[in-house]
């Protein structure tokens, strides 16, 4: 019987447009999760090409705390990141959030991942990790959906770059509306201007990329444009 599961240079599906110039706003995918666990199951991850997996490689490095110049580079200028705390729209801002995990964090270490969807523009997994603050001696382990929207004009090289990337930790999707998500853009665009390193000015000229209005959804499930899927 053949196998339903994506070849590892991922499926014929697509997502997004495929326009790499457009920036990273247009590349949000959205879900609801019905119950918002995302432990991972490692024996169960979708297999990767060598280009993919070294995508996927480098960015567990980063949510480790081993940023270089060079993994960075795996974001597009015009880039957008987005999770609970943060809402960064470009690579500058997002070096800034990498280099700085270690002035908050001791420790950051991932407990495996499993890869669920293995698209042409589209790769998510379940990734468990754990925190362990630098002032408080606490650990604390989130799972947590990753999506990597990948950039079209990279996508059949060997160095595939991301034009969004979205960490959900909750069953609901983020609505990019009120108080937090206020708070979300304030601590991006305000963080790198402290991060005096020759690391994140590698990317100052970054700041300048081409940007468009957040998206705003008003809520974070299916009537906020978050379709229920079960990945």
């Amino acid at each position: 019987m053949a196998s339903s599961n994506p070849a590892p240079t991922g499926s014929d599906k697509t997502h997004f447009p495929q326009d790499a110039s457009l920036p990273g706003e247009y590349f949000e995918v959205r879900q609801t999760h019905p119950s918002g666990d995302y432990a991972p199951d490692t024996s169960k991850s979708l297999p990767l090409s060598p280009s993919r997996q070294a995508l996927v490689d480098d960015i567990i490095a980063l949510y480790e705390m081993k940023p270089t110049v060079e993994r960075v580079k795996r974001y597009t200028p015009d880039c957008v990141y987005n999770d609970q705390f943060v809402y960064a729209n470009d690579r500058y801002k997002m070096a800034g959030q990498w280099f700085a995990l270690p002035k908050l964090f001791k420790s950051a270490q991932s407990h495996g991942y499993q890869v669920v969807t293995n698209d042409r523009d589209l790769i998510q997994f379940r990734h468990e990790e754990a925190w362990t603050f630098k002032i408080i001696p606490k650990t604390v382990v989130i799972n947590a959906l990753v999506s990597l929207s990948l950039d079209p004009g990279t996508i059949d090289t060997d160095f595939i770059r991301v034009k969004y990337h979205k960490d959900q930790a909750n069953d609901k999707d983020y609505s990019n509306e009120g108080l937090g998500a206020t708070f979300k853009k304030w601590q991006a665009d305000n963080v790198v201007k402290y991060m005096d390193s020759p690391e994140v000015n590698a990317f100052e000229a970054d700041k300048n990329a081409r940007k468009e209005t957040r998206r705003t959804y008003g809520r974070g499930d299916e009537a906020g444009d978050a379709p229920v899927k079960n990945l």
